[in-house]
């Protein structure tokens, strides 16, 4: 019999496309899903279900999280709320984004800045982080020294605004008084591509 471990992060990495302004993109997404052995939270639900499902195993999902509502993040939210019986947490000013892709359904509960999600014995925090989305949010996890950032921050600096309902100073503030705030040491889980660290964006934002 296996012994139950504390807290962890899992991941995996899924394709599909995003689409926005007429125009579409192939991407590729993290999953990440953050819990212990019984109970965990998925953090966005990108083009497949049985993908993130599979990252989850027999664990008990609590919560959908998603960063922000652009549809490379929220297109299978809906979906999995149904396979996977949890509520889609979404903070409200991501409305106007989330209606491009789900436009005759809703989210269940609202996010706002400072709310605390426990999971697996830890604790999601959320940091409201608008810019590259209205309604962009990141999720720290202080005991296990991560911090979730959707399309907020990269590897290499901030997420793209430069598409309808987001902003480049906005995201800049929301990262300098946000993010870098946070322990130098603190790993950045993104929405695409590598981990980084919050120190080492602060040297490549300036």
């Amino acid at each position: 019999m296996s012994t139950s471990t504390g807290p962890r992060v899992d991941h995996a990495v899924v394709s599909g496309t995003f689409s926005l302004d007429g125009e579409t993109f192939d991407v590729d997404n993290n999953v990440w899903v953050v819990g212990d052995d019984t109970e965990c939270v998925v953090i966005d639900a990108p083009h497949d279900v049985d993908a993130i499902l599979a990252v989850v195993g027999d664990r008990a999902v609590k919560a959908i999280v998603c960063t922000h509502a652009h549809d490379d993040h929220v297109r299978v939210a809906p979906a999995l709320r149904e396979r996977a019986g949890a509520p889609i947490f979404l903070h409200p000013a991501d409305k106007p984004l989330w209606e491009l892709t789900h436009s005759d359904e809703l989210w269940d509960v609202d996010l706002a800045d400072g709310q605390l999600i426990p999971v697996g014995g830890t604790t999601l925090e959320v940091l409201h982080t608008p810019g590259h989305a209205p309604g962009a949010v990141c999720l720290y996890v202080r005991d296990l020294g991560a911090v979730f950032t959707g399309d907020t921050l990269f590897e290499g600096g901030p997420g793209a605004t430069g598409r309808s309902y987001s902003d480049r100073p906005t995201i800049e503030d929301s990262i300098r008084t946000r993010l870098f705030a946070l322990p130098d040491e603190t790993v950045v889980h993104t929405g695409h591509g590598a981990d980084t660290t919050i120190g080492a964006e602060k040297a490549n934002l300036g």
